[in-house]
């Protein structure tokens, strides 16, 4: 943590900042690698401080003493922030502006009564390179999410809900090694698969595709992967659609395994393949990067032209969708590297038919 704190010290003068004053969870755990919602840091030019309440302080201090000053704020912030401000001789102050709503904002301003400066997007470009560290709890959040498909697959059946298979899932991550999930399971059956994000329900599995897009929490750090099966037989067009999909989806992560980079043509890679027979039926960008959120910076978009670099960690998932009809999206989550890739994901990607 203190390499990532001299880091961010080092960025001080070209931001135009005497300290940065951190209130995002995520950042919070990325600069502690200690989980409290509620906590917030500042991190002055000399000092280090960890502002942690009632119900965090014990483990708070037992954890991050020695790199931060842990500190149980009380009474108003203007008193306690503002008396370190003043003895640190802070003058302009950087803040998230990613992660903060005008409210929070409003308030700080009062609070501090000091110059405000954004600084959340260098905040974000510091988190997109991940660490050796950081790369191995998201492959170990990936084995975990590869147990779990495999897992299910043994239980799909027209016996059982929607909502059975999600809560199915993420029992067996948390069985399994995981903190949490990365997100809602998405877990939909026949039309419903249309829905990039569609909702589960008790409604029992019908005959057709069944989509599910899940992950797993370790130490922080999330997985993605969306898997696409055929409960019963496919038909022909069933089998186009769903092998077009994973042509799109071959062909993107050939060109990123072959030293391709930009993130705008990784995306048209797999929407020309999609784009042959279903144009407009696929409406989302390619991928987005993951770490500490799901849904990170950069992404394989369209409408994001910019250069992956080596430990970007990010998700290649086309997708097609026929409305009211039926759908299908196939989703690895990999890591660039010096020399291709490394593909954390080792389901199967090939039609299965149950």
């Amino acid at each position: 943590m203190e390499k990532r704190i001299e880091i961010l010290r080092e960025k001080f003068d070209s931001l135009g900042v005497d300290a940065i004053y951190l209130t995002s969870r995520t950042s919070h755990r990325y600069f502690t690698a200690f989980d409290n919602e509620d906590g917030s840091l500042l991190i002055t030019k000399k000092s280090a401080y960890a502002f942690e309440d009632f119900r965090y302080i014990e483990v708070a201090t037992k954890n991050l003493n020695g790199t931060y000053n842990v500190v149980e704020p009380r009474g108003k912030r203007s008193a306690w922030l503002g008396e370190i401000l003043a003895n640190e001789g802070v003058n302009s102050l950087g803040f998230e502006d990613l992660s903060m709503s005008v409210n929070a904002y409003e308030r700080l301003k009062a609070d501090v009564n000091l110059e405000l400066v954004k600084i959340g997007t260098t905040i974000n470009k510091m988190r997109e390179i991940k660490t050796d560290d950081e790369v191995a709890k998201m492959e170990k959040a990936q084995i975990i999410t590869d147990m779990a498909f495999e897992h299910i697959l043994g239980i799909l059946s027209t016996d059982i809900t929607e909502n059975d298979v999600a809560a199915e899932l993420e029992y067996f991550m948390r069985k399994n090694g995981a903190e949490d999930k990365s997100f809602e399971t998405i877990s939909i059956s026949a039309e419903k698969t249309s829905l990039p994000h569609g909702v589960p329900s008790n409604t029992k599995l019908k005959k057709g595709f069944f989509t599910m897009d899940f992950g797993a929490v370790v130490d922080g750090y999330h997985s993605d992967m969306t898997r696409t099966v055929c409960i019963g037989k496919a038909d022909d067009e069933m089998k186009k659609l769903y092998n077009t999909v994973l042509d799109a989806q071959l062909r993107a992560l050939e060109y990123l395994s072959n030293g391709g980079r930009n993130t705008k043509e990784a995306d048209k890679v797999a929407r020309d393949i999609i784009y042959k027979d279903y144009k407009g039926y696929f409406g989302h960008s390619l991928g987005h990067s993951v770490g500490l959120e799901v849904h990170e910076m950069p992404a394989l978009s369209p409408n994001y032209d910019a250069v992956l670099v080596p430990g970007n960690v990010v998700t290649v998932e086309p997708g097609i969708y026929i409305p009211s009809k039926y759908g299908t999206r196939i989703e690895d989550m990999v890591l660039i590297c010096e020399n291709g890739i490394k593909n954390f994901t080792k389901s199967p990607k090939k039609l299965i038919e149950i």
